[in-house]
C-alpha cells in the first residue's frame, strides 16, 4: 500500500492542530482553540480522504490483476 499527498498532509494538519488546540488551552485562549480543533477536523478529513483514495487505487489495481 503506498501513501499519497492527501494522507500525508492531512495528518501534518491534524498534528498541527492538535498542537494549536493544546497551546490555546494552555494560555487561555479560546481562539486558538477552537482555530486547533477546525484544523485538526480538516486534518484527519484529507487524511481519510487519502487514505479511501488509496484503498480504491489498491482494489482497482487488484481487480484488474483478475482474469
Amino acid at each position: 500500500m503506498g501513501i499519497n499527498k492527501d494522507q500525508v498532509q492531512g495528518r501534518v494538519k491534524e498534528a498541527a492542530g492538535k498542537v494549536q488546540e493544546a497551546a490555546g488551552k494552555a494560555v487561555g485562549n479560546t481562539t486558538q482553540q477552537a482555530k486547533g480543533a477546525v484544523n485538526k477536523a480538516a486534518g484527519v478529513a484529507q487524511a481519510t480522504y487519502g487514505d479511501v483514495k488509496e484503498n480504491v487505487k489498491e482494489n482497482l489495481k487488484d481487480a484488474n490483476k483478475r482474469p
